[in-house]
């Protein structure tokens, strides 16, 4: 008993470092998908959970976290299973469906790839909305996935299929009329998919902040920079000295000064597909003068996409790029 509750506090500890900032203090989801849902915990036996924590979801948000121990991952594990009173399942990782794929195939695009996509690409963004409880998964997992096709086994997806995931907009498809070997006919054609994407690399993002000199005064370039804002249609926000709040008032430097600048169209947008870009945005460029040197800089946006493992945010993270560089190159002349 002591070790159990030894193992149980390690669990709790690790979810909370690694876990709870996306899937939720208890499990009830967030950017994340809800992992405390009895149905969710019925229908994924422990295989499938440490594939998913070990080879995470390339480009799909979830990381991998290939950096933990054995027992680190298993002590995760013990940990989500705490909040089910049922035994794990136990799948077959060497069983497969028999079905005619191309049968499977149909019957997905009938049944399966208005949530899942055409081909298996899954929801847009991260499934965080605004108007909506995060209780509930409201994206479709992407089941082209390299990192899902590995973790889920045939006997998981065909359970999936027959039982649905009470809680979330999976129903069962034994309910809807199809047969059990239409279900197996479908996993033969999600299979098909492969999983084979390409690896994920944003772009360029070396460096992890945009840094230009600029060859007029600092009071200039500031206001330079005002009039290049504006004219790229952006609204501006605020403006304040760099260690405002960090300083005693009155004594902030005069010469380190932050502009502060929206596109309110683009924000939402980008917020729809991952909140986290609120660490970045709205769009900020810092003007510095420095040891004689007059200094625009800003944050490297596909530096941080990177950081996001989120395919779907790199083309608006390399449009930011492409704007402040425009923003910085013009502020600066």
């Amino acid at each position: 008993m002591i070790f159990q509750s030894q193992a149980g506090a390690s669990g709790a500890a690790l979810y909370d470092a690694h876990c709870a900032v996306c899937h939720g203090e208890n499990g009830k989801g967030g950017v994340g998908v809800p992992l405390s849902l009895p149905s969710f915990l019925a229908g994924a036996d422990d295989d499938y959970f440490r594939k998913t924590i070990r080879l995470g979801r390339p480009g799909r948000v979830m990381p991998a976290f290939d950096q933990l121990s054995e027992d680190e991952v298993s002590a995760i594990i013990a940990h989500i299973r705490g909040w089910s009173e049922h035994e794990p399942v136990v799948f077959s990782s060497t069983w497969q469906a028999k079905g005619d794929v191309t049968h499977g195939g149909l019957l997905y695009q009938q049944y399966c790839a208005a949530c899942h996509g055409k081909h298996g690409e899954g929801g847009s963004g991260t499934g965080v909305t605004f108007s909506r409880p995060r209780d509930l998964p409201i994206i479709a997992p992407a089941l082209n996935n390299s990192g899902f096709q590995a973790a889920a086994s045939d006997q998981m997806i065909r359970q999936t299929l027959m039982h649905g995931r009470e809680g979330t907009p999976m129903g069962s498809f034994l309910e809807q009329g199809l047969s059990q070997q239409d279900i197996d006919d479908v996993i033969r054609y999600i299979r098909s998919f492969g999983g084979e994407q390409p690896e994920h690399k944003p772009g360029r993002s070396d460096d992890a902040v945009l840094v230009v000199e600029s060859s007029s005064s600092f009071e200039d370039t500031v206001e330079a920079l005002r009039q290049t804002i504006v004219g790229e249609n952006f609204r501006l926000i605020r403006e304040q000295s760099l260690d405002k709040g960090l300083v005693a008032e009155g004594h902030e430097n005069s010469k380190q000064h932050i502009i502060y600048f929206c596109n309110f169209s683009f924000l939402n947008k980008v917020l729809a597909i991952d909140p986290r870009v609120g660490m970045f945005l709205p769009c900020r460029v810092t003007v510095v003068e420095h040891e004689g040197k007059v200094l625009l800089m800003t944050i490297n946006p596909l530096r941080l996409s990177q950081l996001f493992n989120n395919a779907e945010l790199d083309k608006y993270c390399k449009e930011m790029l492409q704007l402040y560089e425009g923003l910085l190159e013009e502020a600066s002349l």
